[in-house]
């Protein structure tokens, strides 16, 4: 059983697709959203949760303080699913509730008609997408990205970093969880300086 793990809407069970998606378990949510809690990303963020699945990551951050979460999922059956699972953190957490925003669009398309800023994005695409489609989604979320952002990638141990350079972004920590890796990054001091 998938659940938001803390927060306002701590203890809401998350429904999940039954094909197509891998949500990251609790363990791993468990362990990148105390980092985050520790490096202060979460409270008053906006928050951008590409190839959202049952939208677990945006909506964990909905929880912990996030002013504002966009899910974006492709598939229209992940993304029903998406919707009902941020109408029932709404519903749990009331009227202080930031709007979670769900989008069924294809991410590169959603991306290239976005506005931010964000503060703070995660990327959890599936395991066979092509490093190279990775890089060009990470290269059209940087321009979007304020200049503290923190972005989490989350992919198998086994497919490699992500090419944070070619997207003008820096890496700032890994950690694997047997078959799954989360990669951090954020922009590159270069570019916040321009």
């Amino acid at each position: 059983m998938t659940r938001i793990i803390a927060g306002a809407a701590g203890g809401v069970r998350l429904d999940v697709p039954s094909a197509g998606t891998r949500p990251t378990s609790d363990r791993v949510r468990e362990s990148l959203f105390a980092a985050l809690e520790v490096a202060g990303a979460l409270d008053g963020a906006r928050v951008l949760d590409l190839y959202a699945g049952s939208g677990a990551l945006g909506l964990e951050a909905a929880s912990r303080g996030a002013a504002a979460v966009d899910l974006v999922e492709r598939a229209k059956a992940a993304a029903a699913i998406a919707r009902r699972n941020a109408e029932g953190v709404r519903r749990s957490i009331g009227g202080g509730a930031p709007p979670v925003r769900v989008h069924a669009a294809a991410v590169g398309t959603w991306l290239r008609g976005a506005t931010g800023p964000f503060d703070l994005a995660f990327l959890d695409p599936p395991y066979d997408l092509p490093g190279a489609e990775l890089d060009a989604v990470l290269a059209a979320l940087a321009p979007l990205l304020s200049a503290d952002a923190v972005v989490v990638v989350e992919r198998s141990s086994r497919s490699g970093a992500p090419d944070w350079a070619a997207a003008g972004l820096e890496p700032l920590r890994d950690r694997a969880y047997g078959d799954t890796a989360l990669w951090w990054g954020q922009p590159a001091a270069e570019s916040q300086s321009r």
